[in-house]
């Protein structure tokens, strides 16, 4: 599986404004939807806030990868989104979270869903990488960034 394959260049936010959770996902779940019309902004906002209850999906090193499954989507759909001031995302380790992917998924892929989760996780662990995603210019630095990460794998 390509991570790069799930990411439309268009749902790539180098400059997130939220400046809390909430004001995340929606943010995010705007850049989501833009498209589909078989899926709100609020149906994805209300999926994500229901994970997030769960448990925080904020994993630490100011990583959060919000995820949930929408019943009405046909295919996995990610997003990317950075916020260069941080936000509060009740993260494990206490830190804010700067970089996100939101993942959404169709209820019925749970093996493919579970597969796109650890090969962000796995690209993440890098340091190296993480800095490179915070320190670039934009929306297409970010892409080609994620893209050569994706090929290691």
């Amino acid at each position: 599986m390509k991570i790069i394959d799930l990411l439309d260049p268009k749902r790539i936010q180098p400059n997130l404004q939220a400046v809390n959770k909430r004001g995340v996902l929606e943010e995010m779940a705007a850049v989501l939807v833009s498209g589909h019309q078989e899926v709100t902004q609020a149906n994805v906002v209300e999926v994500l806030l229901e994970r997030e209850r769960l448990g925080s999906t904020g994993i630490g090193d100011n990583i959060a990868i919000p995820h949930g499954k929408v019943p009405q989507l046909p295919r996995m759909l990610l997003a990317f989104g950075r916020s260069l001031k941080g936000v509060d995302f009740d993260s494990m380790d206490g830190k804010p979270s700067h970089l996100f992917f939101v993942l959404l998924a169709p209820v019925n892929s749970t093996g493919l869903h579970l597969k796109a989760l650890a090969k962000i996780s796995r690209m993440l662990m890098s340091q190296v990488f993480r800095d490179s995603l915070m320190g670039s210019g934009g929306a297409e630095d970010i892409l080609r960034l994620i893209s050569e990460k994706d090929a290691e794998f």
